[in-house]
């Protein structure tokens, strides 16, 4: 290579030509520059035939040369327009080698696999291209190749996605459903089956409204309330637009499989229609009522917020804790005592509390009416400091007579419980904190101070008059806003309920007659606990982002009417449909009627509580609704299983009078490595594109630092990757994710998910490569596949050896386990059964087997194989497609076809269903025996010898084996295996069980007083066990099952046996003593 001056002197002129064929020779070299200078010298003397003989054979090499360059060059040229392997420079660090996919075709055509394999298996390679072709195609649409219209044979699948808040990106958790999802889904569609998942987002009202706030805040310093709503509706929805599009990007990325034509986003008009026919219908049933009640209230919001977004956090005594709006951190964890003067009398009771500033709104003091210490007190009253009125003292049997002092001060508008009394014994609601969470004018002394610093006044207040007690420590839970961090204040708003009553009693019912299946199981009595006690539900929002409630206050005749009063609301799709209504309603002329829209917007819940439907169109009758309403499953977390799953099983049996799904798979929720929850603040959220290309821990860093977390967090973010990160997350893909996530799947209620195991699949997807690539070489580019399923239909003409026929059983195990493991949701198992298949069957064993045959067996032994392995493949990639659908598609597509095989793609490929017929549980038993034959050999050979020695090995068995020696000796890596034969001298032993003993010859290599003393320590261990257990079996009586008992002797007989195989091998050495040569090693 390089530059080269080539000098030739010719005999001839006529010996130009050689030159020449030499220079073009020379000039199609790759990297090879030359210049020749070409000198003849006139009439050289005649050569000999020696000289004319050497000169032609090398003209003849010359030519042969210039040939193969000919011919390379023509390769090079057909190479170009095939896709290329562009190979990216090893990164430092050792980071393997990351091939990539060129395209040379327009985006959504089917990907090119014409070229060579590349050398091993590549995420980024393998996974690109598919997705757009299988999209373009419409494999994802019910409408494939049939007429939804139409019933199917097969029946039909639906499942909708639990939408995913636009709120930011998808995390691992939301990675762990679409694995499951789409594992079913695709499943069910290659099952034959008319198949629909719906993809979607929620406008997540609440955690929307709180980011687009702090976007404002951030870059333009700006409030909601300094756009107005109209202009911050349009800000939340640029926010949606670009969140769907990225949430929407890791779907695909993810192989989900959904039918993007029907995607759905909670606030699209057809779901808006929806939402508001069904607040119509179910308020003008009187399910829907407005009353005035106690909600759980972000002061900082100035919203009512769900149960779900109280986050109850438990402190262990005096905690400063941050709230928002207070410069310095609000006490918390303490319980203060202070006294109320009885009203005429010297006496005093004394109350505690945890939140002092709520005594400004007490209107009672209860005690127990068994409590003696207080029968004095019974009908009387104490005075407030400082509201100068007096308060009852009620008697009430919710009380606590070993809890403090026995007497609990009552403030029925700031406190759940106090709530409850105050109705039962008709108490005054005095309100004291304001929306915003500052004291109102109850007590002028107090009023306009925010909260917290109240609770400081009036301490001291207190203090000064001489009533004010101690304070203690206190462990308790402090409820805190999961969205703005702030100390939850009930407080008492006129809101929209739903009356759940009668709903969840249905709902409970359904479970119970088995229409609705919880799974697992374990779930129904969460189910039952939740429904059983369901109060009303809040479903008024105070936002600006959301279903604004299409609800109506009427006013008659210029007059303000009663906001709680229930009779003068109306409900409807629009104004005019409101006035039409009121008119009817009141019997006036719309001129006397004044119509006031409810500002507030509805429980994200609700929306998402009809979502199964209101994909479909509902109320509107579709071809839809008719062909996938009920759907078949519902997937998601249990942690939602009340929130969301609950209440779309009461909403779909009040507006459909049907169950929305019937069946309920709950997964359990994702931890890390450590089991610690995972939060954003904590650094440990993983983006799962991260996870599936790779990402360093500097790059990890700059995710986390979107804006939203405030300095300390982001700190303490970054120091947890760099915990669970240290060097950065490899480079696993998509496959090797979705299938560790479901090989995770147990009934466990959470998962540690640790990035190492996922790493590991991927190694496994490359074993999986090689295996195939391995195969293709084997079968040849003119295998011709036969023209029907091997797994089901016997070929006469081949001639099945009995390595075929196992691994043609265990192919037919691994479908049965699969389809078996799908119907009852167990994707540990499945993901196993299939595991195992590939790399303890089909690689390690059958592979290795086969390879005998490929080169010295007969021409019909390698068709039988070349059949063989074959159909191991296709089932094989058919069986893992649902979850890993890239590698298996790529793999796939580089398949000879079926003759029988009509699909394009695995997408819409049939998926195995039996293989009955190869079921061989015989031969199953003889090849575990042979697989435990070769790992003792294996082992013993380990032990003694250098891993490249080839040992004589002799095994003894009872078993008929000799049918396999041949595999035997490829896979254990012997010279010659002899079997039943007389064992020589100088032999290493191992046992199989009870079933026979594995001699390697190590004669010459092994000091035997060495091993003679290893053997004998190996016997005083196996002697113990079986005393051990020979006493267990003496003692069997009647009560011990006859399984047990079995058992125990056939473990006693294995044990007595491996000690006379040890009595055996020690004579051997003995016998040997002295003869043999040491070799340390």
């Amino acid at each position: 290579t390089g530059k080269t001056k080539a000098v030739v002197s010719t005999q001839s002129t006529g010996d130009i030509a050689l030159f020449r064929v030499v220079r073009t020779a020379l000039q199609l070299s790759r990297n090879f520059h030359s210049t020749i200078f070409v000198m003849t010298q006139g009439d050289a003397p005649v050569k000999t035939a020696a000289q004319l003989k050497k000169e032609a054979a090398k003209q003849a090499k010359l030519e042969k040369f210039r040939k193969k360059q000919e011919a390379m060059a023509a390769k090079a040229a057909a190479q170009a327009e095939k896709p290329k392997e562009a190979k990216k420079k090893p990164a430092k660090g050792g980071k393997p080698v990351v091939t990539t996919y060129t395209f040379t075709h327009a985006e959504g055509e089917k990907k090119n696999v014409s070229g060579d394999m590349p050398s091993s298996y590549s995420p980024g390679y393998v996974e690109a291209a598919w997705y757009s072709w299988w999209e373009k195609e419409g494999f994802f649409k019910p409408e494939y190749g049939r007429d939804i219209s139409q019933p199917n044979p097969e029946g039909s699948y639906c499942m909708v996605i639990p939408p995913p808040n636009v709120t930011g990106v998808l995390h691992i958790g939301h990675a762990l459903t679409n694995s499951i999802e789409d594992a079913l889904v695709r499943y069910n569609r290659m099952m034959g089956r008319t198949t629909l998942w719906v993809p979607g987002c929620d406008h997540a009202g609440i955690a929307t409204q709180v980011v687009v706030e702090k976007q404002l805040r951030k870059t333009r310093d700006l409030s909601r309330h300094d756009i107005g709503r109209e202009a911050f509706v349009g800000e939340a929805m640029k926010w949606k637009q670009e969140k769907e599009q990225y949430i929407y990007k890791q779907l695909r990325a993810m192989g989900g499989t959904y039918d993007w034509d029907r995607a759905c986003f909670t606030m699209d008009p057809k779901m808006c229609k929806a939402v508001t026919e069904a607040f119509i219908r179910m308020h003008d049933k009187g399910l829907i009522f407005r009353q005035n009640r106690l909600v759980n209230w972000s002061c900082s919001l100035k919203s009512a917020i769900s149960d779900i977004e109280v986050e109850k956090v438990e402190v262990k005594g005096r905690t400063l804790r941050k709230v928002p709006g207070y410069l310095e951190p609000v006490e918390v964890g303490i319980i203060e005592e202070f006294k109320y003067q009885v009203v005429g009398s010297e006496d005093t009771v004394t109350v505690a509390t945890t939140r002092l500033e709520t005594m400004l709104g007490d209107t009672a003091v209860a005690i127990h009416p068994e409590d003696e210490r207080y029968k004095h007190l019974h009908g009387k009253s104490v005075r407030h400091p400082f509201r100068d009125c007096e308060l009852p003292i009620v008697l009430d049997s919710f009380v606590d007579r070993e809890f403090g002092t026995g007497c609990v001060k009552i403030t029925p508008a700031h406190d759940f419980n106090d709530y409850e009394v105050g109705i039962r014994h008709k108490l005054p609601f005095v309100e004291c904190i304001t929306d915003e969470g500052l004291i109102n004018d109850v007590c002028p002394g107090f009023a306009g101070m925010r909260r917290f610093d109240a609770r400081v006044a009036v301490r001291r207040a207190l203090q000064e008059l001489d009533l004010y007690v101690q304070c203690l420590d206190h462990d308790m839970v402090v409820p805190t806003c999961s969205r703005s961090k702030d100390i939850v204040e009930p407080l008492l708003k006129p809101q929209w309920w739903v009356n759940c009553k009668d709903m969840a009693a249905r709902s409970i019912k359904k479970v119970q007659d088995g229409e609705l299946k919880l799974i697992p199981s374990q779930f129904d009595k969460t189910w039952y606990t939740w429904l059983d006690d369901c109060r009303d539900w809040c479903i008024s929002r105070q936002l600006w982002w959301g279903h604004r409630i299409p609800a109506y206050k009427v006013d008659l005749h210029g007059n303000k009417s009663d906001d709680l009063d229930n009779n003068m609301w109306v409900s409807a799709h629009s104004e005019e449909e409101a006035m039409q209504k009121a008119v009817q309603k009141f019997k006036l002329p719309a001129s006397d009627i004044t119509l006031t829209r409810d500002e507030d917007v509805l429980d994200t819940w609700f929306s998402s509580g009809i979502f199964p439907f209101s994909t479909m169109s509902w109320p509107d009758d579709t071809v839809d609704l008719k062909a996938f309403y009920p759907n078949n499953v519902l997937e998601t977390g249990h942690d939602i299983l009340f929130f969301w799953v609950a209440r779309m099983v009461m909403m779909g049996l009040e507006l459909m009078d049907e169950l929305p799904f019937t069946e309920v798979y709950l997964h359990p929720i994702i931890r890390d490595a450590h089991g610690v929850k995972m939060s954003k603040s904590l650094g440990n959220v993983v983006d799962p594109l991260h996870i599936v290309s790779g990402i360093t821990l500097e790059e990890l860093h700059k995710a986390v630092d979107n804006g939203y977390l405030a300095e300390k967090e982001l700190i303490r973010a970054r120091a947890g990757q760099k915990k669970l990160y240290p060097n950065g997350i490899p480079e696993c893909g998509t496959d090797a994710l979705r299938f560790a996530l479901c090989s995770y799947l147990t009934q466990a209620r959470d998962l540690n998910l640790d990035v190492l195991r996922i790493e590991g699949y991927r190694k496994f997807c490359n074993k999986m490569w090689n295996a195939t690539k391995f195969a293709l070489m084997q079968l040849g580019t003119d295998y011709t596949p036969p023209q029907r399923d091997v797994m089901t239909c016997k070929l006469e003409s081949a001639q099945f050896s009995t390595i075929d026929k196992w691994i043609l059983h265990r192919a037919a195990v691994a479908i049965s386990d699969t389809n078996t493991a799908f119907k009852e949701y167990q994707f540990q198992q499945c993901t196993t059964a299939i595991y195992n298949f590939w790399l303890y069957d089909l690689c390690d064993v059958y592979l290795e087997a086969t390879k005998r045959v490929f080169y010295k067996g007969t021409e019909e032994e390698k068709s039988a194989a070349r059949h063989t392995l074959y159909t191991c493949l296709d089932v094989g990639l058919r069986l893992i497609h649902p979850f890993m659908p890239f590698i298996s598609e790529e793999l796939w597509q580089r398949l000879p076809r079926l003759g029988s095989e009509t699909a394009p793609s695995l997408v819409v490929a049939s998926y195995p269903r039996s293989g009955n017929m190869w079921s061989d549980s015989e031969l199953d038993t003889r090849i575990s025996l042979v697989k435990d034959i070769i790992h003792t050999a294996r082992s013993v050979k380990d032990t003694y010898l250098e891993s490249k020695a080839k040992p004589e090995v002799y095994l003894t068995s009872s078993e008929e084996v000799s049918d396999l020696s041949g595999v035997m000796e490829d896979l254990i890596g012997c010279s010659v295996l002899h079997i039943n034969k007389e064992v020589p001298l100088g032999t290493a032993m191992g046992t199989v069980g009870n079933k026979g003993t594995v001699h390697v010859l190590v004669k010459g290599l092994v000091d035997p007083v060495q091993e003679i003393n290893r053997l004998n320590s190996k016997r005083a261990d196996v002697e113990r066990a079986c005393q051990q257990l020979q006493e267990v079996v003496n003692k069997h009586s009647e009560k011990v099952p006859q399984h047990v008992q079995d058992s125990n002797i056939n473990k006693l007989t294995s044990l007595k046996d491996e000690l006379t195989a040890i009595d055996s091998a020690i004579d051997n050495f003995k016998k040997t003593r002295g003869e043999l040569n040491p070799v340390s090693f």
